[in-house]
């Protein structure tokens, strides 16, 4: 039996991101391009860097994207030490 994977620093932001309100989804990108990819499996929407961090979201639609766009910065400022790119890339009706 194989033990199980450590969490990456792109899953634990990726789970930081998909509990706040307003935040419908993770997003790839246009063009499939922010992407962690990792053995065996991809994290759309997180992109982990040296200096920074990218992360790609589908918003709540009716909502704010400039307050959830804020709470996930806000969020992540506890998870991540690095500056946080957030871009609105999608709208989700529910």
């Amino acid at each position: 039996m194989t033990a199980p994977l450590e969490p990456d620093e792109a899953d634990l932001i990726a789970a930081a991101v998909l509990e706040v309100p307003g935040v419908a989804g993770l997003h790839s990108g246009l063009l499939g391009e922010a992407v962690t990819l990792l053995p065996g499996r991809r994290i759309e929407g997180v992109v982990v860097g040296h200096e920074s961090c990218a992360v790609h979201i589908t918003v709540r639609f009716p909502g704010d994207p400039d307050s959830v766009v804020h709470a996930v910065q806000e969020t992540l400022a506890r998870v991540v030490r690095t500056p946080v790119v957030v871009t609105v890339e999608d709208f989700a009706v529910e």
